[in-house]
């Protein structure tokens, strides 16, 4: 049986103890951690590893011992209640293992909870997952997270009261970062409301969201975007004498302004083409305001200049790279209208 959507959040939220098997599987190795943390979590309860009741195995200790897993779910442990047999890191490999044990299992019996990677359409393991009357396959795709997993997050972290500006913006910071760091800023949100009764707002969401590593050079393609050719050289000169290459810059110029472009060429606007966006969290309402005041031939000539700087610095060209960058953002601050 395939879950997707909500549906999956749900299951995995309350994993049902009388399916035998559980798959997950996905490009982004910590959305599948969190995942199969919740639902084994769900199904032995916070006591279960300390009871012995959660049976771990790696896709490669089961490779050289294809009875383990049968073993795990046969077993008779001391203390009461369900069990889990849990492989992880699972491939095709392991398909007609994994199939023994589904058949012979029996109510009663340890769930097998399984994870793996990215698995193609014709995968084995996910092809038995589908297809098996009772287990389940949860497939997870590089996708934002959707309200009611961010609200069942909050609600883990103890989140309740939250103003509208403020779950908009938690919104865009489930988008813009990855399940685990999404996760810790929620714990650090929640801990640094703990004991204020006030309804949770966009300043407080500001303040606990992290930092990007990527700040200074951010600055300076914001000051391009923004026409602030002033600020162009010192920020240069302080990216330069911190030993950014020019490439690392035009990388980030050209990802913003074909962000830009995408956001002014949405049919609903420029402010929620950059809401759909991957975009930095503190750099939105920025970006927002910048994708209004450019027009699309313009940053369509923006990101030309920036494709062909891009091509030059890679080239063999004897050009100094920097020089080269920095004539070329100073351009595009001056085709803003």
């Amino acid at each position: 049986m395939i879950l997707k959507g909500a549906e999956a959040a749900r299951y995995c939220a309350k994993p049902d103890p009388a399916r035998p098997g559980l798959l997950v599987f996905g490009a982004d190795a910590m959305r599948v951690a969190l995942k199969r943390q919740e639902a084994i979590a769900a199904l032995v309860g916070p006591q279960g590893e300390a009871e012995m009741r959660l049976s771990r195995m790696s896709g490669a200790d089961l490779r050289k011992d294809g009875s383990l897993l049968l073993d795990a779910i046969k077993e008779v442990g001391f203390f009461p209640g369900p069990r889990v047999a849990f492989v992880e890191e699972a491939t095709d490999g392991l398909a007609e293992t994994v199939a023994v044990a589904l058949k012979e299992w029996k109510p009663g019996d340890a769930v097998i909870v399984v994870t793996a990677g990215n698995l193609t359409g014709k995968s084995a393991l996910k092809t038995l997952f589908e297809k098996h009357p009772a287990a389940v396959c949860i497939g997870l795709y590089d996708e934002p997270p959707g309200r009611e997993e961010i609200e069942a997050a909050l609600k883990a972290a103890g989140l309740v009261d939250i103003g509208r500006e403020a779950m908009a913006d938690l919104n865009m910071l489930a988008r813009a970062l990855d399940p685990g760091d999404f996760r810790q800023t929620l714990e650090k949100i929640a801990l640094y409301k703990y004991g204020d009764a006030s309804p949770l707002t966009p300043a407080d969401v500001a303040a606990m969201a992290p930092a990007t590593i990527e700040a200074e050079v951010d600055d300076l393609v914001g000051a391009v975007a923004e026409a602030r050719r002033e600020a162009i050289g010192p920020l240069f000169r302080r990216l330069e004498g911190q030993g950014v290459l020019p490439v690392t810059i035009c990388i980030a110029a050209l990802r913003h302004f074909r962000v830009l472009h995408g956001a002014v060429c949405d049919p609903q606007g420029p402010g929620v083409g950059i809401q759909k966006a991957r975009v930095n969290f503190k750099q939105k309402d920025a970006m927002g305001r910048q994708a209004g005041q450019w027009g699309m031939r313009a940053l369509e000539a923006a990101v030309a200049v920036l494709v062909e700087t891009d091509l030059t610095l890679r080239s063999a060209s004897r050009a100094p790279g920097m020089a080269l960058m920095e004539r070329a953002l100073i351009r595009i601050a001056m085709m803003r209208r």
